[in-house]
């Protein structure tokens, strides 16, 4: 069920590891890229409402929870990656993650509260990232300062993305691709 373990890099559960379920397809965010997108995210994480449509081993969204985000909700269509995230989510005795399954962007449920920080890093093959972008600012998922993170196989262009979403931030290491996104109208990144 389990392929390996990853740790967390910052925060209160700083150095604890959680699995990586052995599911095909699945690209854990190397931890390199983690610390650098964590230290983008410094100014802004405490208190926000997070999205990971995508969550995979839940990397991202832990990572967040463990360095002050409010809430993370998780989503991921296979069972198994669902089961290890509720057993790391109770491990952690957080009450602070929002779990279930489902495929993005069709199944992602209308939030309570709009996202703050959304973490963008679907399964390179399946061409959901961009599709997923325009879903989430056309169905009024995101607060209008948020800040989105994308990750991709190729640089992207700001062309390619929503109105008013701007890049402001962009890196490639290896064979990945992170961009740092921000909805423009407000240009509240510190």
């Amino acid at each position: 069920m389990a392929r390996g373990e990853i740790r967390i890099i910052g925060g209160e559960w700083r150095g604890r590891k959680i699995k990586v379920p052995d599911v095909a397809d699945l690209r854990p965010t190397p931890d390199r890229i983690r610390e650098t997108l964590f230290n983008w995210l410094a100014p802004v994480i405490q208190g926000a409402y997070c999205l990971d449509p995508f969550a995979g081993s839940g990397a991202l969204g832990f990572e967040a929870l463990s360095r002050g985000a409010a809430h993370v909700v998780m989503v991921d269509q296979s069972p198994d990656v669902i089961n290890i995230l509720q057993a790391e989510a109770a491990m952690f005795k957080t009450e602070n993650a929002e779990i279930y399954r489902g495929s993005s962007p069709r199944d992602l449920k209308t939030p309570q509260k709009k996202f703050d920080i959304v973490f963008l890093d679907p399964p390179f093959q399946e061409n959901l990232l961009l599709p997923t972008c325009s879903f989430l600012a056309e169905n009024h998922f995101l607060a209008e300062s948020a800040l989105i993170y994308l990750e991709a196989k190729t640089m992207l262009q700001e062309s390619e993305l929503p109105e008013h979403w701007k890049i402001i931030k962009s890196k490639k290491a290896g064979q990945v691709a992170y961009h740092l996104v921000e909805i423009s109208k407000n240009n509240v990144y510190p």
